[in-house]
């Protein structure tokens, strides 16, 4: 629970950093946009500003998901960093075709852009998009939030260096049409990213099987187990991107019935150290226990002495 705590604080402190240097970017490429009539960078500074609002979505995301479950909501608010991760896709999808349009007309009728201011203004861009990715990248891996976050300002930073080897080419050569090449370069890497966090928080939304887990192979290695006889209406989802359930019927050997527990157990460990599946629900039964007699029939066999004739004889006695 303490590291929980920990990695969650570390994803907060590197979302309000990330924050912080990308609303100075925003700043910095919208006043320099207009200033050298590059839309490069008047794109790049409406991207840069859906990726401050997707931060500061994502940061209000993870502060949600340290609420407490209620009897309301039993698994707490995990679900709000996939829906954070979904309206991240998205708006990375829409800004990419808005500027398609705006370079296709750019395209179509060149304008002047001041090449050399052009440049200094994405190059530090460029500089303070590295850092804030370099600040996300640790833990893009662990959270689908942060992913998703880690590739707005990524996306970012490799914008930037469009915009600055486009600087240099109408510096040199004057071919202006080259700003509204880039701009259209920058909006089809932007499409591929949010397709593929939109892509991934649907499948967690839709209950799909968590990446890296194969259900068949889940299934044998859980009938693998000792006592366990099969293994049925089995179920793994994800709750968000790194917390995982499993629930699933066990049908054990009637050897093992009354240890259900250790069995159970044991299934538990192995799940969670070997797929990180950290939520199970498990429910023991025993199937062929069900076809031995449910009342077990005595046998009369006669002994020599026995308390009955002893019983017996007593009684005449008394009479």
């Amino acid at each position: 629970m303490g590291e929980a705590r920990h990695l969650d604080s570390s994803i907060s402190r590197g979302f309000a950093f990330a924050i912080v240097l990308t609303a100075v970017t925003l700043v910095t490429e919208l006043v320099g946009g207009f200033w050298t009539n590059s839309l490069a960078l008047l794109s790049d500074a409406a991207h840069v500003f859906m990726d401050l609002f997707a931060l500061v979505l994502s940061l209000v995301a993870i502060r949600l998901a340290t609420l407490p479950a209620t009897d309301r909501r039993t698994y707490g608010w995990h679900r709000a960093e996939i829906f954070a991760s979904l309206i991240n896709g998205g708006t990375l999808i829409l800004i990419a075709f808005g500027i398609l349009h705006e370079a296709w007309g750019r395209f179509q009728s060149p304008e002047a852009v001041k090449s050399k201011e052009m440049f200094v203004i994405a190059t530090i861009g460029l500089v303070m998009n590295l850092v804030a990715a370099g600040r996300l990248h640790g833990h893009a891996h662990d959270d689908l939030n942060v992913r998703s976050a880690f590739l707005h300002v990524l996306g970012d930073a490799i914008a930037s260096v469009g915009v600055i080897i486009g600087g240099l080419i109408m510096l040199f050569t004057g071919w202006f049409v080259i700003d509204a090449l880039i701009s259209a370069g920058i909006a089809l890497i932007i499409v591929w990213g949010g397709v593929r966090v939109v892509r991934e928080a649907a499948h967690i939304l839709l209950e799909g099987v968590p990446p890296g887990v194969e259900v068949s192979e889940v299934v044998e290695r859980m009938r693998a187990v000792e006592g366990v006889s099969d293994v049925h209406h089995l179920h793994v989802w994800s709750i968000c991107s790194h917390i995982s359930a499993l629930s699933a019927h066990i049908d054990l050997e009637p050897g093992y019935r009354l240890r259900q527990g250790e069995v159970t157990g044991v299934i538990e460990e192995m799940l969670e150290h070997d797929y990180h599946i950290t939520h199970t629900t498990l429910q023991a039964e025993c199937s062929r226990c069900m076809t031995e007699p449910l009342i077990q029939q005595l046998e009369h066999r006669p002994r020599r002495s026995s308390l009955c004739s002893h019983g017996h004889r007593g009684h005449d006695h008394h009479h």
